[in-house]
């Protein structure tokens, strides 16, 4: 706000000034009397005070009148109006302003008078198609800056709703597979409790929207370990990492969901188990992330909010710069994510 008074004023006094200018240097091409000049430069200055005052009398009307919200079907009319008005009133000024001033060498007449407004009328007409320009360029400016705000609270909302999602899923899978241990080993049950309540604080805790390889790879073999008790000696686990992309940035709980599905939709189907396998790795300006696990895509399989929540993450966070596939080939399914450096 406090700027854009600074361009209006700087702006008004620029405008006036320049114009009175011409003005002044226009009229001594006429013939002039002795001592002319100095009447013609206070014509001027009382020229340039009188625009000043009349068009920001004028601006502090349209304000009031709320006339800067108007669409332009109705504000036409009404600035068409205004300039008429306030063109006429500078005129009756200017002419009062030189009777008292400097003692106007000629009559007043009505046809000079006309003239006089006509003329008027245009200076005030362009300074309005100025300012009314000025503003809706600032407003426009504005509403896209709130605009794009508003797209970045609906993104930074829904993200956190898709979080939401994907933790009920993941804590309930792992409560499942501890509860599968309490009676066959307390041992371990105990120690897999343990397990839990780490991933959960590390959910819970981290509030970003991204965190490193390192520490989605600390929530995945915490997760793996929980599952391997659970199936036993029905998965393998083969993990193949570029140690270069530890400190990488993705959104947590992104490949997590992902191994949680190879083994929901994967494993858990097959009675001889299967594998899954983990491969991250980098090419030219791209970042390679793939899940493999023996299994099948079947129409007839509900997987869940996970793969729908893991493509709208990946558009809202990379905005097109990565992407998501999931297919079958010779009874494995591979989960591929490429996203750009």
């Amino acid at each position: 706000m406090y700027k854009a008074k600074n361009v209006y004023w700087v702006s008004q006094i620029a405008g006036w000034f320049l114009l009175s200018t011409l003005i002044f240097f226009a009229s001594f091409l006429s013939p002039k009397s002795e001592n002319q000049e100095v009447l013609i430069f206070i014509s001027t200055c009382c020229f340039f005070l009188i625009g000043i005052v009349l068009t920001h009398i004028m601006r502090f009307c349209f304000i009031k009148l709320g006339w800067l919200g108007l669409r332009l079907s109705f504000l036409i009319p009404r600035v068409l109006l205004a300039t008429v008005v306030f063109s006429t009133a500078m005129s009756v000024l200017n002419d009062i302003a030189e009777g008292f001033l400097i003692q106007k060498l000629s009559p007043w007449n009505l046809g000079e008078f006309f003239v006089n407004v006509t003329v008027m009328s245009i200076f005030v007409l362009l300074w309005n198609g100025v300012y009314f320009t000025f503003h809706f360029f600032q407003r426009s400016s504005d509403q896209e800056m709130n605009n794009f705000k508003l797209t970045a609270s609906h993104n930074e909302i829904e993200l956190k709703n898709l979080r939401s999602q994907l933790n009920p899923h993941f804590l309930f899978n792992s409560l499942n597979s501890i509860r599968a241990l309490i009676e066959i080993n307390p041992v371990l049950a105990k120690d897999s409790i343990t397990k839990l309540a780490n991933l959960l604080r590390k959910s819970l805790a981290n509030n970003d929207q991204k965190c490193t390889l390192r520490d989605e790879l600390s929530v995945i073999n915490d997760y793996v370990d929980l599952e391997k008790v659970r199936f036993e000696e029905r998965v393998s686990i083969i993990q193949n990492h570029d140690a270069s992309l530890m400190d990488f940035m993705i959104p947590p709980f992104l490949l997590q969901t992902l191994v949680e599905n190879a083994f929901k939709h994967g494993i858990a189907k097959r009675i001889k188990g299967g594998i899954i396998e983990l491969n991250f790795w980098q090419d030219n300006d791209f970042v390679y992330f793939s899940i493999r696990n023996d299994g099948i895509i079947s129409d007839k399989i509900d997987i869940g909010v996970g793969i729908a929540n893991t493509r709208r993450r990946l558009e809202l966070q990379y905005n097109g710069k990565a992407s998501f596939e999931l297919s079958e080939m010779d009874a494995k399914v591979l989960a591929l994510i490429k996203i750009q450096k």
